[in-house]
């Protein structure tokens, strides 16, 4: 197929970041901020990252520095409030 228009990479489109949190968990994200998994291992980030791309037509990352979760890992407080069910 041949086109009239040159075709260039989307400055727009979403990156999925593959990477570490400085605690070593092994994160998924988006930069979107919308998207977040955590795993035990690489090699499942990796594959679920490709994964998630293929959706979005997304490219996969991996990150230089460290992630930051956006979900923290601490528990929660027993005073936190408890919502009267899930979405």
């Amino acid at each position: 197929m041949c086109t009239d228009f040159p075709i260039a990479p989307d400055p727009q489109a979403r990156l999925i970041y593959v990477g570490q949190d400085r605690a070593g968990h092994w994160l998924v994200q988006d930069s979107a901020g919308q998207l977040e998994g955590r795993f035990i291992s690489r090699g499942a980030a990796m594959r679920y990252a490709v994964e998630e791309a293929e959706i979005y037509h997304a490219s996969v990352a991996v990150a230089q520095d460290a992630l930051t979760p956006l979900v923290s890992f601490d528990p929660v407080a027993a005073d936190a409030p408890v919502l009267s069910r899930a979405a």
